[in-house]
């Protein structure tokens, strides 16, 4: 009998652009999985061996049970052997609901709840308390000792704010919402027949004014001049039916209509906000505040009142993890003798589970904290910490970029996680590309060359000391650091504002740090932003900010900001260079996100659209940027009918194009009959998707290519259809199009090309071959199509903007992808530089790019490729600013923020400013430490 087997074996897997690989993936080991974006990392590892491992696992349980759960599809590949259940940890954790917090995600509340519920003191209806009791536990009947009233012990779920526990007023969210009397009417000067009531006019109640003025109110008149009776009534008059007359186009109307003051419409359609695009609408007139009732707590009366050792369920999840270790420590021993074996066992479960976190870096979180508000690295690192705690046994983990969110100081205790798992008796594959993580793993696979059709197949394999000198690898030099580092050429850095209260560097204590306005001279110091620019950007700053702290000033080189204290980041006075690249940086926790996401995107947006400031934000200066766009590398489009080509817009003059020719005006073709998604010519089974799913009721569902159309999207009669390029004189078509890759189209639409000398030359001398067509179209019937002729040639103007989007996103290291291709099975990297595609060309002086962990998922190659892209950026004068961890991409900045030292309490403040190399060079620095290698 054979001894238990040490590795997975794949044979034959065909997952989007893997091909026919064959791999060993060890068992009980720590194995890595590297390469460029796109080459078939996240394939292999997620929609192979988690898509099956899960898929069997489930296949085990009843036929009732899993009809009633999402299975994963078969993954296309010939067999796979000795794959154990498997689990996936993914790139980016949801952030949870607003009733989601730190503490529900972690299941630590659960615990508390518990403690609260069995080892507390709790309070008769007279507010009497009790001495801590086992009969709680015991549930037999207790009585107050004061007044004799019966005491009813809470259970744990009456102690939960998504429960019975829920405080009545906020639901147990902790905020509600009210209205913002000063957006009702910010423009005083204005009469209410001008449309002063903002309200009334956004929401299209236009006969409000007729009614107003049946009470008596005055609508010709400036908003200012009116009494504060009449203002009274304009804001919370009372809803009553009046009597008034409306003219229109049909003529003089005597109607009755119910008045709705200026508030009352704004509490009316928020209620009516079922959606978030209506809720938008109705959000600029509203204000969220901390609920009176429970001071922010999210409890009732009733679930804040038992106590343990003076402290409140409230209280303990307002600490720090920490904090709430080290107090939980102490509860057993000040309970009763007999409570003291319950109380150890559920300190020990939360001492347990804490520990997890507290090994990953996460003690400085706070329970009570929203998981909206968290990072992408400490959502996942919760994630992580779950796993963990499992204890499970025989499991393959996959972990999806673990490194995500992470200083580098934070990596030892990512591997320290792993081995757990490890020890514990499972497996675990990861993808990553942070080297410092490779090294640590036990077999490494690099997947490659390249990306899309040049990868899919594996590069290299072995242990890191393997990778390392095989010559196939591209990853190796940076495994052993022989790979130089690649730094741009910086852009120099004005002299930080004269009332700037920061920390400086070290090197600019002899400069002045005094700035002067807008002079010639003042420009020239600052090459990107044109004295023209400055002139507008100074224009543009409506007089009107300041009644929202958006303060002007002369000064336009520096967006200023000021804050007060929000989570454990304290007062700060923020000040980024305008038209540079900004790398905010700093340990998980250290309030990055918080300062750039949660402080000044937002009152950058309400400075924009002339609403309040977040709370917190006490002042801000955007020197002239007027919009601000966030980047991520989130998917784009949620099914296949968003494709590379509709996003990228070529989708559009391709349908413009081929509506244009003699072939699609003599069938009597209009622009969008050419569409897949509603055209007359798209495929009636599939509607345009190119595939149609199977449903084998208890089994999961089967997706198989289009049999009518073949997976080509459209009917047959779209074949009679041919645009005749440059590049490809007897024409292609539609279908055809699609199924060229980026590169391939470049060389259809190629203007340079005669195009005129070789439409109608013979098919010997054409460059379209018969294999050609066939490859291009995936169908024999396209290459027998009858040629395009004079009158199917693409307009040059049409040809060169076709061919000038599809440079871009050659440019952007996206040649190898079809234009044909789902924009939802990208990869992080790719949706990325797909999302900035669209911005490269443009001036973009008053635009600010925030990117939130830019280089996930990317390999050090890929890296210097979107170092090109934000190059591109930069040249155009946007302002860029990226929240990073990776060192390469901080060594590029032009100007670094350096938040710490620590997470949490132990950070929260801005520790360093400068150059790259001044943050290597400052000792209060924990990034500096690391970035001196790289620089």
């Amino acid at each position: 009998m054979g001894g238990r087997p040490d590795a997975v074996k794949v044979r034959g897997a065909r997952v989007n652009n893997l091909r026919n690989v064959d791999v060993d993936i060890p068992l009980d080991s720590l194995v890595g999985i590297a390469g460029v974006s796109g080459s078939g990392k996240s394939s292999l590892a997620l929609d192979v061996l988690y898509a099956e491992g899960s898929r069997r696992y489930l296949d085990a349980l009843s036929t009732y049970t899993r009809r009633r759960m999402t299975q994963a599809r078969r993954p296309q590949v010939d067999s796979i052997s000795y794959l154990p259940p498997a689990l996936a940890l993914h790139q980016r954790p949801g952030a949870g609901g607003m009733r989601s917090t730190f503490g529900t995600m972690t299941e630590l509340l659960n615990v508390l709840r518990l403690m609260f519920s069995r080892l507390a003191s709790h309070r008769c209806p007279n507010g009497h308390y009790h001495a801590p009791t086992i009969a709680v536990a015991a549930e037999s009947p207790m009585f107050c000792e004061e007044c004799g009233e019966r005491i009813m012990p809470p259970g744990a779920e009456d102690l939960a704010f998504n429960s019975t526990g829920a405080c009545p007023r906020c639901q147990g969210t902790g905020i509600v919402r009210d209205v913002d009397d000063a957006t009702l009417v910010p423009d005083e000067s204005l009469s209410i027949d001008e449309g002063a009531v903002v309200p009334w006019r956004t929401f299209g109640f236009n006969v409000q004014p007729d009614i107003v003025r049946e009470f008596g109110v005055r609508t010709n008149v400036p908003f200012r001049e009116l009494t504060e009776a009449e203002r009274e009534i304009v804001f919370n008059g009372p809803e009553e039916k009046k009597h008034i007359v409306v003219t229109s186009m049909k003529g003089v109307h005597d109607l009755d209509f119910t008045f709705r003051n200026a508030r009352l419409t704004v509490l009316k359609e928020l209620d009516r906000a079922v959606d978030e695009k209506r809720f938008a609408k109705v959000a600029k007139f509203l204000v969220e505040r901390t609920c009176p009732d429970c001071g922010g707590t999210r409890l009732s009366e009733a679930a804040r009142a038992p106590r343990i050792g003076g402290y409140g369920l409230a209280e303990v999840t307002a600490m720090p993890l920490r904090d709430v270790l080290a107090w939980a420590k102490g509860v057993p021993d000040a309970l009763p003798a007999e409570m003291r074996d319950m109380a150890a066992t559920l300190v020990a479960t939360l001492q347990e589970m804490g520990g997890r976190l507290m090994q990953l870096g996460l003690g400085y979180l706070a329970l009570d904290r929203s998981s909206a508000s968290l990072s992408t690295g400490e959502r996942q690192r919760a994630q992580l910490s779950r796993a963990v705690r499992n204890e499970t046994t025989g499991v393959l983990y996959v972990l999806d970029e673990p490194s995500t969110g992470l200083h580098p100081a934070n990596i030892e205790g990512l591997i320290g996680v792993m081995h757990d798992l490890l020890d514990a008796g499972n497996s675990v594959v990861f993808v990553d590309h942070d080297v410092r993580v490779l090294r640590a793993a036990d077999h490494f696979i690099e997947m490659g060359p390249g990306a899309g059709r040049e990868g899919g197949r594996i590069l290299a394999q072995g242990t890191p000391e393997q990778i390392a000198v095989n010559p196939e690898s591209r990853i190796a030099g940076f495994l052993t650091g022989r790979e130089p580092s690649v730094i741009r050429e910086r852009a120099a850095i004005p002299s930080l504002p004269a009332d700037w209260t920061g920390p400086l560097p070290t090197d600019w204590a002899g400069q002045s740090p005094a700035i002067s306005g807008a002079s010639a001279a003042g420009v020239a110091s600052f090459p990107d932003i044109e004295e023209e620019d400055v002139a507008v950007a100074e224009s543009d700053v409506d007089a009107e900010q300041s009644a929202v702290s958006c303060e002007s000033a002369t000064n336009r080189r520096w967006l200023r900001m000021a804050t007060a204290p929000i989570h454990t980041v304290r007062a700060l006075d923020v000040a980024i260079p305008r038209g540079r690249l900004t790398a905010v940086t700093g340990v998980s926790g250290s309030g990055k996100t918080t300062m750039i996401l949660e402080s000044l995107v937002p009152a950058i947006e309400a400075c924009t659209e002339d609403c309040p400031l977040p709370a917190h934000v006490t002042s801000i200066d955007p020197a002239g940027i007027d919009r601000v766009r966030i980047v991520d590398s989130t998917p784009i489009g949620i099914n296949v009918r968003s494709t590379l080509a509709t996003y990228s817009g070529v989708m559009d003059m391709l349908r413009r194009a081929f509506a244009g020719t003699d072939a699609a005006r003599g069938k009597g073709y209009k622009v969008a009959d050419f569409s897949y998604n509603t055209g007359s010519l798209r495929c009636p089974q599939c509607d345009g998707t190119g595939r149609v799913d199977l449903d084998i009721q208890f089994l999961p569902d089967v997706t198989i290519p289009c049999p009518s159309c073949e997976g080509r999207r459209y009917r047959p009669e779209a074949d009679a259809v041919r645009l005749a390029t440059p590049g490809r004189p007897r024409g292609l078509t539609m279908p055809q199009m699609l199924a060229l890759s980026v590169d391939e189209a470049l060389a259809v639409f190629d203007s340079k090309k005669d195009a005129e000398r070789e439409v109608g030359s013979s098919t010997s001398d054409d460059p379209t071959s018969r294999d050609d067509v066939v490859r291009a179209g995936s169908s024999v019937r396209d290459a027998d199509a009858v040629p395009a002729g004079r009158g199917d040639l693409i307009a040059p103007t049409l040809c060169r903007r076709i061919h000038a989007a599809l440079e871009t996103l050659s440019s952007l290291g996206l040649g190898y992808l079809t234009l044909g291709e789902d924009t939802p099975s990208l990869s992080g990297g790719e949706a990325q530089r797909l999302k900035l595609s669209n911005e490269l060309g443009r001036r973009q002086h008053t635009s600010m790019f925030v990117l939130d962990e830019p280089t996930t998922g990317l390999h050090p190659l890929d890296v210097r490729t979107l170092i090109g892209v934000l190059q591109r950026l930069l040249d155009g004068g946007a302002t860029i600013v990226v929240i990073e961890h990776d060192l390469d991409m901080i060594a590029n900045a032009d100007f670094v923020i350096d938040m710490g030292t620590g997470g949490g309490e132990d950070g929260g403040r801005i520790v360093a400013v400068g150059t790259p190399e001044d943050i290597a060079d400052n000792p209060d620095s924990l990034t500096g430490r690391y970035l001196k290698s790289v620089l």
